[in-house]
């Protein structure tokens, strides 16, 4: 029986919210590779995570919008290492990461205007810019 997983303070992912299943990893191995299922493969109901706010809820669901299977579960995966145990502890701590992630609260950003000194000394830089470039056309001989 799996147990809870515990993200932060007060933020918990109950064991009936998630599913692990263990799938064929590809890449190095040998013979190995082809007997052993040691990819993890990590479904993870959103809604069932205890303690988050809703402003964090729908920042999490906005960052793993891409990662939702049919059921709307997470889907995370993991075959970092050719141990199956491993996989399953990185997999639960990419999705701790993408929770805590979504529980910082953005900072908002405050309008800000230019000083009026910084506004004429731009617009100074400007026309000396405009003068330096007007004499290097010099004057044209037309005839």
């Amino acid at each position: 029986m799996p147990e809870p997983i515990e993200i932060s303070a007060g933020v918990v992912l109950p064991a009936a919210a998630y599913r692990m299943t263990a799938v064929r990893a590809g890449g190095p191995g040998g013979q190995n590779v082809n007997k052993v299922s040691s990819k993890v493969d990590l479904r993870v109901d959103l809604e069932a995570i205890t303690g988050l706010s809703e402003g964090a809820r729908a920042r999490l669901r906005k960052t793993v919008a891409t990662r939702l299977d049919a059921d709307g579960l997470l889907q995370v995966t993991s075959q970092k290492t050719r141990d199956q145990g491993r996989n399953l502890d990185d997999a639960i701590e990419k999705v701790r990461a993408l929770v805590r992630a979504a529980m910082v609260e953005p900072v908002r950003r405050r309008k800000t205007r230019p000083s009026r000194g910084a506004v004429e000394a731009r617009l100074t830089d400007k026309r000396k810019t405009s003068e330096r470039k007007r004499g290097r056309a010099g004057a044209r001989n037309d005839e």
